[in-house]
């Protein structure tokens, strides 16, 4: 169960990393948010991070082996890494039209996913 539960925090805390970090971009398209300067907008994207770490944070005690989780430091990270990967595609894709995901990109996460069976190896 724990398996589940720290994947779905880090699932959750990476979409708020996602919005704090690239979501500006998009948000730029709004009037109202247009005007601000970079000192609001870093502002705003720290305001959204808040949220990201109240859920990395718990996804790693809850998660690592140390803690009484399934999964060691090293797993954590590649995990996350993934997971971070595939919400920055997702969000690429939903908010930005014009992106596309190209042959180099899919060979690229293919050498990811290998990169999580040898972690994962025994």
């Amino acid at each position: 169960m724990k398996h589940f539960f720290t994947i779905g925090l880090l699932i959750l805390s990476n979409t708020f990393m996602t919005l704090a970090w690239y979501g500006h971009l998009k948000f730029a398209e709004w009037k109202w948010f247009s005007k601000l300067g970079l000192f609001s907008i870093i502002l705003i994207s720290w305001g959204i991070a808040f949220f990201e770490y109240v859920l990395q944070v718990p996804a790693n005690k809850i998660g690592f082996k140390e803690n009484g989780g399934p999964f060691t430091l090293v797993q954590l990270k590649v995990i996350q890494e993934v997971i971070t990967l595939v919400v920055f595609t997702v969000f690429t894709l939903i908010a930005f039209k014009n992106e596309t995901i190209k042959t180099n990109h899919i060979i690229g996460f293919i050498f990811l996913i290998l990169a999580v069976y040898f972690i994962f190896k025994k």
